[in-house]
């Protein structure tokens, strides 16, 4: 599969250049596994990077022998390089961005440990657009050509039998821009409407003059769809098990305080945010963002197949085999050691 797009051509030029140098993808600082660093977005939707980093849950389950550093990303594909690069050995990613790394590498370059959120996202609108017909002819925002919420307004555009294209032309015209952007241009009256990630689809809802049209979630059988799951270099899990397995311990204490005390983990979560962005977050719209989401280390697998086949019917995408990109046996043996169900991958 490849993606159509000059993300995809930078996204595995930087994969080769990765190759070339080191002959395997491994960069030399973290080949001793005495390094270990994170990627992740300034999202609700990757809260617990948020909160793991925040109250130092994975740092403290990495230990003293392996430095924890992080780095933030604003898109998939971004994340994706770096991980091919070696600039980091773990990211959460958007279904989409896993895919394409997945397919541009033919599955050398990584591999999906464990999920960690469902839901949080959806289509909103100004108020006076109140049926999906009154779509027709309107500007709608994405966060990014080819990225996971793109992809999810191109296939429901499919659906109701409409033709848009990737230069912003069709039945609907739609246009790529940051999520921050978006919010604002809303404001200003010059986008109609969003499929958006939280918090900000409740950013704009808060603002007034808004309303949800779509929730995501209704257009899925069972109501659940991957939005955040964590990724590792497949070099660095191939050489460090025992460095991933304790960044797995981390991911599952954040996940865990999400769900167990989620007033202490919406405050770690808003001051990480605010730190990562300098503006502070309404605690309004952090309710609201943190109730529309499910945090969960269950990667949800067969709505990554799904998503991949929609990407692929709507032109984004050409058909790929996922069978490999999930390693979830460390999870599930942490898993097994607090008395818990294993999750499952493609494979069952």
């Amino acid at each position: 599969m490849r993606v159509r797009s000059a993300a995809a051509r930078t996204a595995l030029a930087a994969l080769a250049l990765a190759l070339a140098a080191t002959g395997c993808g491994a960069v030399d600082a973290h080949e001793d596994g005495s390094e270990l660093t994170l990627g992740y977005f300034p999202t609700v939707t990757h809260a617990a990077a948020l909160v793991g980093v925040e109250n130092g849950l994975y740092a403290d389950a990495l230990g003293e022998d392996v430095a924890f550093d992080t780095r933030t990303f604003n898109s998939g594909p971004d994340a994706v390089n770096a991980l091919f690069s070696g600039e980091v050995d773990a990211a959460l990613l958007g279904p989409n961005p896993a895919v394409n790394g997945w397919a541009q590498s033919e599955g050398r370059a990584l591999r999906v440990v464990a999920g960690a959120a469902t839901g949080g996202t959806g289509l909103v609108v100004r108020e006076d657009i109140r049926t999906v017909a009154d779509l027709r002819g309107t500007t709608l925002a994405t966060p990014q050509l080819g990225g996971t919420q793109d992809v999810a307004l191109r296939w429901f555009a499919r659906e109701q039998g409409w033709e848009v294209d990737t230069a912003g032309g069709g039945d609907l015209s739609i246009i790529p821009q940051e999520n921050s952007e978006t919010v604002n241009a809303f404001a200003l009256g010059e986008v109609d409407g969003a499929w958006l990630p939280e918090p900000h689809l409740s950013r704009i809802l808060a603002q007034g003059g808004a309303r949800l049209l779509v929730s995501e979630a209704d257009l899925w059988p069972d109501g659940r769809h991957v939005t955040a799951q964590l990724a590792v270099s497949a070099e660095f899990l191939d050489r460090h098990p025992d460095v991933v397995a304790d960044l797995l311990r981390g991911h599952i204490a954040s996940v865990d305080l999400l769900n167990d005390e989620p007033e202490a983990a919406r405050r770690a979560a808003a001051d990480h945010l605010e730190e990562l962005t300098g503006g502070e977050l309404d605690p309004r719209v952090t309710e609201a963002a943190f109730d529309n989401i499910t945090f969960t280390v269950d990667p949800a697998a067969a709505s990554l197949r799904t998503g991949a086949d929609r990407a692929a019917a709507v032109g984004l995408l050409e058909p790929v085999d996922l069978t490999g990109i999930y390693a979830l046996d460390p999870l599930n043996a942490l898993l097994a050691e607090d008395g818990r169900e294993p999750v499952t991958g493609l494979e069952g």
